[in-house]
């Protein structure tokens, strides 16, 4: 599976974007083909959400720069959206996951069933949310390798 698609959990993503993120993260990221790694636009939505909800100021429109540089130039071409065929994989997941008695977040499900009709990995540091998806997890956090 080594050509294959990592979709980024929002959190690798907000990880990337700190001023001093975690080596492993790093080391991860500098590690992988860069043609490979995509983000959602569930995950877009996230980091925008983030950025709006804090006090106008500098801290703001720093952050609001920051992702929409990510989008226009490290990442375009690369946000994948939620589509029928998304929505299709959400409500199996969804479904599969309150059967078990594991209901999943709106959005967790959303990036997984994102990734699960593409075929994609998922890379997160919240692997468990991500479990029973029947999506290939890589933690980049405690992981140097590709799924």
């Amino acid at each position: 599976m080594s050509d294959a698609v990592i979709l980024l959990d929002t959190n690798v993503v907000s990880e990337l974007m700190r001023s001093k993120p975690a080596k492993a993260v790093l080391d991860w990221f500098a590690a992988q083909d860069s043609t490979r790694l995509f983000f959602s636009a569930v995950s877009e939505a996230e980091l925008r959400t983030g950025a709006a909800i804090l006090p106008a100021g500098k801290r703001r429109d720093s952050l609001t720069a920051t992702i929409d540089i990510m989008i226009s130039e490290d990442f375009a071409g690369r946000i994948l959206p939620f589509d029928s065929g998304a929505a299709k994989a959400y409500a199996a997941i969804a479904a599969a996951r309150r059967a078990a008695g594991q209901p999943i977040m709106e959005a967790d499900c959303q990036i997984a069933a994102i990734a699960r009709a593409r075929g994609a990995a998922v890379a997160t540091r919240n692997v468990r949310d991500f479990e029973g998806c029947e999506v290939a997890i890589v933690d980049p956090w405690r992981s140097s390798s590709v799924p």
